[in-house]
């Protein structure tokens, strides 16, 4: 196995998986999976606690999703769900819509990962301008958990806020995350701060104790709940440019020229989403970002966006209960081929709820209001909550590469339009 030229992780953590890039179009950037951490279980109790989901659990987006177990409703016709799912949580989702096309433990409370990412970015990733730069303090670095995904920030030298976000999407990279946390106003003011932007964005399942998702007491999302970070985060370009980007160019150290002078050198990192580059498992059609992760409590997790033809799909597989490799990626690939294929005849079993007081209030479909009070739980997105005017193309790949899947925008009537939703295979 290759060695990787990627930065090294800190303590015990998991061994690296690597591997080239297998597109003329990808850089040369080797990819790592993110580390195990912490031991003990996300809320303090032994994992053996958590076996099972709670008998209720919050019904936020409609009554069913409180239930645990699988919720469908399938049309006569309508594809069986897949077979052999293991994770203990996921949800497939309209993205645009809101509707909930199926889900299992939609609202149980498990350990994140790195899928926090996606709640940290959406809340700081507006604040910061891209082209400031920061001197990393060694006290910005200060707190990581051991095991910790690095992106290999060094003390002392100067990034931008572009490296660094590339750092936090590409190779999850908690020292990034503590970077942009320092220069945020710290460590305990960004909890907050995405704390209350949860509450806002009514993923009430998740309490957030650090910024960039390592194992620590009590801190816990849902599967729905990381589906409702996804898409506000999908709102923003900026967000959605470093989610979809599968290899860039890091800055490194200062080395000596031949003329003695000091040049920096820069290295290539390549993103841990596997769906986005092909490692390990085929790139899946569409494909457009967002999120992966795994700890020792979390086991793997992954919220991935894709569209095929008009229609966007959000799909989220929290902690798959199969060893096989690449698991969780698996899983989402299917549920998204099920999603794609079942959306028109399924009934909506939820909601993703809007944003504030009103979303939480509209966004409860029962059994036998379904579509309709799905719709009211998704009526139109005021310019604040982020909306765009409906057009939007997407790229996806295909043996390793790039295919326009909609390449002409189009008018689209949908009740929270996602903008355009580009995938950059490189980006310096």
């Amino acid at each position: 196995m290759p060695t990787t030229s990627c930065a090294p992780k800190r303590g015990t953590a998991a061994p690296l998986t690597i591997a080239s890039a297998t597109s003329a179009l990808l850089l040369s950037a080797l990819l790592s999976a993110a580390p195990a951490h912490a031991a003990a279980a996300a809320d303090g109790s032994d994992d053996k606690d958590n076996a099972k989901p709670p008998a209720t659990m919050s019904t936020v987006g409609g009554e069913r999703l409180g239930r645990p177990g699988t919720q469908v409703s399938l049309k006569a016709g309508a594809p069986a769900l897949p077979k052999g799912l293991s994770g203990r949580s996921w949800l497939v989702a309209d993205a645009e819509s809101g509707d909930v096309l199926a889900a299992h433990n939609a609202h149980w409370k498990l350990p994140p990962a790195s899928t926090l990412k996606m709640l940290f970015a959406d809340t700081v990733l507006p604040k910061l301008p891209k082209d400031r730069e920061h001197k990393v303090d060694p006290s910005d670095l200060a707190g990581m958990g051991e095991g910790s995904s690095l992106v290999g920030v060094k003390e002392n030298l100067t990034y931008t806020v572009h490296d660094l976000w590339l750092g936090v999407f590409l190779r999850s990279g908690n020292d990034a995350v503590h970077v942009l946390s320092a220069m945020n106003g710290g460590k305990t003011k960004t909890v907050e701060e995405m704390q209350a932007h949860a509450k806002q964005l009514n993923a009430l399942d998740t309490h957030v104790v650090t910024p960039d998702g390592y194992d620590e007491k009590g801190q816990v999302s849902s599967a729905y709940d990381l589906t409702l970070f996804a898409r506000s985060g999908l709102q923003k370009a900026d967000f959605r440019e470093y989610s979809a980007t599968a290899t860039a160019q890091f800055p490194g150290e200062y080395k000596k020229d031949k003329k003695g002078g000091k040049k920096r050198e820069s290295f290539g990192i390549q993103n841990t989403n596997r769906l986005l580059t092909g490692f390990g498992i085929p790139q899946y059609k569409g494909i457009a970002g967002v999120k992966n992760g795994y700890t020792t409590n979390a086991g793997s997790t992954f919220t991935g966006v894709a569209q095929r033809g008009d229609r966007v799909l959000l799909v989220t597989v929290m902690n798959p209960q199969k060893q096989a490799p690449s698991e969780v990626y698996k899983e989402t690939a299917t549920l998204f081929d099920w999603g794609f294929k079942a959306a028109d005849s399924v009934e909506p079993v939820g909601a993703l709820v809007r944003p504030g007081p009103k979303g939480l209030n509209s966004g409860s479909p029962s059994d036998e209001a379904g579509k309709k009070a799905g719709e009211r739980a998704q009526a139109a997105v005021s310019p604040g909550d982020g909306g765009s005017n409906g057009k939007w193309t997407a790229l996806g790949v295909t043996g390793g590469s790039l295919v326009l899947l909609a390449g002409v925008a189009f008018a689209v009537h949908r009740r929270w339009p996602l903008p355009e939703l580009v995938r950059r295979r490189s980006r310096g």
